[in-house]
C-alpha cells in the first residue's frame, strides 16, 4: 500500500513539473518574440523639413449673380401681338422684347393729338387778337388752359401706347420666351429673363477674423465645376459693414469679367485670396502630421550608432508640434521641427518613440500645394 502511494507521488511531480517546465518554457519563447519582434525596423517613407514661401491665402465658396437681371414683364395686360427676340440671344438696351395689341389705344392718341392741336391753334389766334383788345385776358387764359389740358392727355395715351410695346432696359442675354403670340397676359406676367452677364457678380462670405486680411480693390481669383481648369479674376468691389449676428461672417462682392458669358448667375464658384504678404514657414505633407487628443506630433529620424553590419541605425523620435495653415496636401508647422531634420511621412502609425526603422521612400505621399484632380 505504501509502495502505490508512493508511486502515485511520483507520478504526480512528474506530471506537475511537466506541467510548469512548458509554460516557463513559453514564457521564455513569448520573451524572446516580443524581444525580436520590438526590435524589426519598421518600413517608413521620410522627407528632409524645409523652409518654403507661404502666401497667406483666404478661401470660400460663393455664388453667382447678374449685376442687373430681372424677369421682363408687361405694366399693363393686353394681348400680344408680336416677340422681336431669338431665345438666349444677346440684346442691346432699348430693344422692342415683345408687343401688346395696342390699335384702340394709337387710334386715341391720335384723337387726342388732333384735339391738342386745335386747343393750340385756337390759343395762338386769340393771343394775336388779344393784341387789338379782341378777346379778353381770361378768355385768353382759358385758352392756355386748355392747351396745357390737351398736351397732358396726350402724353397720358402717350405713355399707355409706350407700355404696349416692352422694351430691355439694359444690355444683356434673354433666355427662354414665356409667352406667344395671341396669348392674354395681365399686368406682372413674366415673358422673358434678362441678364446682363458681363461683368458679373460673386458674391461669398468670409469669417469676421478675417476681415483686416481684405480690401476694396484687391483682387480674386475664382473657379468653377463648368470650368476647372480655367480660373477668373475679378476685384473686389463691396464688403459689407456688418456682420451677421447668426454666422458671424461678413458678406464681400466682387465684380468678375466675363467677356464670353460662360459664367451664369445661380452658379457658385471657389474663392482664393491672396491676403498680406508672403511668409516662410517649415513645409510638411499632411500626412507626417498625427493629431492626438494630447496633442498633435510627429516622427524624426534620428541615427543611434550602428546595426551589426555596420550600417547606421535608424530609429523615431516622436516630437510635438505647432501647426498653422494648411494649403492642398501640405501643412505648415510654426514649432517643433527644424530645417534639414529628416521626418516620417508614411508608415508612422506602427511608431513609438524610440521604434528601429527602416527608409524606403520609393513611394512618397502628394505633397502639392495646389492639387488638381485627374483628368478621366
Amino acid at each position: 500500500m505504501k509502495k502505490r502511494m508512493v508511486i502515485m507521488l511520483v507520478l504526480a511531480g512528474l506530471v506537475f513539473g511537466a506541467v510548469f517546465g512548458f509554460q516557463a518554457f513559453k514564457g521564455s519563447m513569448m520573451k524572446k518574440f516580443m524581444a525580436s519582434a520590438g526590435n524589426t525596423p519598421q518600413t517608413v517613407s521620410t522627407i528632409t523639413a524645409r523652409y518654403e514661401e507661404w502666401q497667406p491665402r483666404i478661401a470660400a465658396v460663393g455664388s453667382l449673380r447678374a449685376i442687373q437681371g430681372v424677369e421682363v414683364s408687361p405694366e399693363v395686360a393686353g394681348t400680344v401681338a408680336a416677340v422681336n427676340f431669338t431665345q438666349g440671344q444677346d440684346v442691346p438696351k432699348g430693344k422692342v422684347l415683345v408687343e401688346l395689341v395696342a390699335d384702340n389705344d394709337i387710334a386715341r392718341l391720335h384723337a387726342l393729338q388732333a384735339t391738342a392741336a386745335v386747343a393750340r391753334t385756337t390759343y395762338e389766334r386769340d393771343k394775336l387778337q388779344f393784341e387789338f383788345k379782341a378777346v379778353s385776358q381770361q378768355a385768353l387764359d382759358l385758352d392756355r388752359a386748355s392747351v396745357m389740358e390737351a398736351a397732358a392727355a396726350v402724353e397720358e395715351q402717350q405713355a399707355l401706347v409706350n407700355k404696349k410695346f416692352i422694351h430691355a432696359l439694359f444690355s444683356g442675354r434673354v433666355g427662354i420666351r414665356l409667352v406667344s403670340v395671341g396669348q392674354y397676359v395681365s399686368a406682372g406676367t413674366p415673358l422673358v429673363s434678362l441678364q446682363a452677364l458681363d461683368p458679373i457678380y460673386l458674391d461669398f462670405s468670409v469669417p469676421q477674423q478675417s476681415i483686416s486680411r481684405i480690401l476694396v480693390g484687391q483682387t480674386v481669383t475664382a473657379t468653377t465645376d463648368a470650368y476647372p481648369d480655367e480660373k477668373f479674376s475679378g476685384k473686389i468691389t463691396v464688403i459689407n459693414p456688418e456682420v451677421d449676428p447668426a454666422t458671424l461672417n461678413v458678406k464681400v462682392r466682387v465684380d468678375v469679367k466675363n467677356p464670353q458669358h460662360r459664367l451664369l448667375p445661380g452658379m457658385y464658384a471657389t474663392v482664393e485670396i491672396s491676403a498680406g504678404k508672403p511668409e516662410r514657414y517649415i513645409t510638411l505633407p499632411q500626412t507626417a502630421v498625427t493629431y492626438n487628443p494630447y496633442g498633435t506630433i510627429v516622427y524624426l529620424v534620428q541615427q543611434q550608432g550602428v546595426d551589426d553590419k555596420g550600417k547606421p541605425r535608424l530609429v523615431a523620435r516622436q516630437v510635438f508640434v505647432t501647426t498653422g495653415e494648411t494649403r492642398g496636401d501640405q501643412v505648415a508647422v510654426l514649432k517643433g521641427v527644424k530645417d534639414g531634420e529628416v521626418v516620417v511621412t508614411a508608415g508612422q502609425i506602427k511608431l513609438r518613440n524610440g521604434s528601429p526603422i527602416a527608409v524606403n521612400n520609393a513611394i512618397q505621399p502628394s505633397n502639392e500645394p495646389y492639387p488638381q484632380p485627374p483628368d478621366e
